[in-house]
């Protein structure tokens, strides 16, 4: 077998083949190569991706970790100052009642100089192209016009009124009729609004401020609130202690002053129940919020006397008004109770209930007007012959009876017996609460039903001259 003797190499037959090949081969690698290298460092490469994201949560622990020892040290920081901050907690008080009082000023002279221009007429200008602007007089009534007023009123508590008047103007409008009063709340963490009694005043509608003893944010079942028990409102005047809130109040009440605008106060309401923290006790004889028998009375008596010196009573009408007695404690039903909870003639202009068609019902409720005020009523004509008002006052849906209910109430707003009663307010929101430990919505609202609106409307309409009011807009 002879042999050959081959000139190429294994993979091409000639050597000019094969040193092309070897260069396409090299261009090849060359070209894998860079590819790689691009691949691996671009910034989109997935492995890379992975890589960089265990970093950077490597690194948010780390920054995690550090904050939080960081916020550790701030605690015990801010430990060890409460600590040192409570030898020095009755000097700090002092100081902060200073600022608040500056606050309260402040706030009053801000009110007062927007509600100026009530009284009073624009300041004479130069003449110019167009007649200056004057501002008009606001014609208010007196405080014994309000207590004695030619129609009867016909108030809503809404969830914005007075500060809006969007959702009190459009019930109005379903009624017909303009209420020619206004129920608003506020607390003893608020100074004086002149503003919105301004406001009420130029729609001619009387506003009543419910005013009560407590933030104005605080729960309505929350009952201990002893920053505000009444003691501590009161004070120990024969010793010379002043009440922790007479600052407060000496300024709310020269802020009324200023306005020169008369407004209803309802203070602490529903003072006979057991559910405010200005309650006496809850009917088992227990204390409630570190109160006492008889402060209750001691305590308006002492606003009322604050309001006296600063001149502002005879700008405000004081509304005393408990709630009905059909659902209290069988203690808090006695005549004597409630004697105990008047502060006396001279401390008082007009007296009120707060009264409701609510469920759970009694088996011997007739859902009429006298069943739910009839017992009250006769208990405020035995204390006193003062103006009534029925400052708060609704009706549920639940069971069906809220249309009789509202026949009842105007029916019985046109006995004679009855003309003692000046007007009534209407709680027009659906409330969710819970009720003999079960959780209820209870719709008080006028329209909550178009049966109940009409009723409303038709009764109010019916009342003649008990109810003068103007035409909805």
């Amino acid at each position: 077998m002879s042999l050959i003797r081959r000139t190429g190499s294994w993979w091409s037959v000639t050597s000019t083949r094969a040193r092309w090949t070897a260069v396409g081969a090299s261009v090849l690698v060359l070209g894998l190569l860079t590819t790689s290298v691009i691949v691996w460092t671009s910034p989109a490469n997935p492995i890379n991706e992975a890589v960089a994201a265990v970093s950077k949560e490597q690194i948010q622990q780390d920054k995690v970790l550090a904050e939080r020892n960081a916020l550790l040290s701030q605690v015990i920081a801010l430990q060890k100052q409460l600590t040192n901050s409570k030898l020095s907690l009755t000097a700090s008080k002092a100081q902060l009642a200073t600022i608040q009082q500056q606050l309260w000023s402040a706030q009053g002279a801000l009110d007062a100089a927007q509600t100026a221009s009530v009284a009073v007429k624009a300041p004479a200008r130069k003449p110019t192209s167009k007649p200056a602007a004057v501002t008009a007089a606001l014609t208010v009534p007196t405080k014994a016009q309000i207590m004695a007023p030619t129609s009867r009123y016909f108030g809503l508590y809404t969830d914005q009124a007075p500060f809006n008047w969007a959702s009190f103007n459009g019930v109005g409008v379903k009624i017909g009729s303009q209420p020619n009063a206004v129920g608003y709340f506020g607390g003893w963490d608020q100074n004086f609004r002149g503003d919105v009694v301004k406001a009420a005043w130029q729609r001619n509608t009387l506003p009543v401020l419910t005013w009560e003893s407590r933030p104005i944010g605080a729960a309505n079942n929350q009952i201990a609130a002893p920053e505000y028990s009444l003691p501590k409102i009161i004070g120990d005047p024969a010793a010379g202690v002043p009440g922790s809130f007479d600052a407060y109040l000496h300024q709310y009440a020269k802020d009324i002053v200023a306005s020169g605008l008369p407004l209803g106060i309802r203070l602490d309401h529903e003072m006979n129940g057991s559910w405010y923290p200005w309650a006496e006790d809850d009917g088992k004889g227990n204390a409630i919020n570190g109160n006492r028998a008889g402060d209750y009375a001691k305590m308006w008596q002492h606003v009322h006397d604050i309001f006296e010196q600063e001149g502002a009573n005879s700008l405000v009408v004081w509304v005393w008004a408990p709630n009905i007695v059909n659902n209290l404690p069988a203690s808090h039903q006695a005549s004597a109770y409630l004697d105990g909870l008047y502060p006396g003639e001279k401390y008082v202009d007009v007296v009120g209930l707060s009264g409701y068609l609510r469920p759970a019902y009694k088996p011997e409720n007739d859902f009429t007007f006298d069943y739910t005020f009839g017992a009250s009523l006769k208990e405020l004509r035995r204390i006193t012959s003062k103006p009534i008002l029925l400052a708060e006052i609704g009706a549920s849906e639940t069971g069906g009876h809220k249309v009789a209910w509202i026949n009842s109430l105007f029916a019985a707003l046109a006995k004679p017996e009855n003309k003692d009663i000046i007007g009534f307010s209407w709680f027009n929101l659906a409330v969710t609460t819970y009720t003999e430990g079960e959780l209820a919505t209870n719709d008080w609202r006028i329209e909550s039903r178009p049966d109940s609106l009409a009723a409303f409307s038709t009764g109010l309409a019916g009342a003649g001259d008990n109810f003068i009011l103007k035409p909805a807009k």
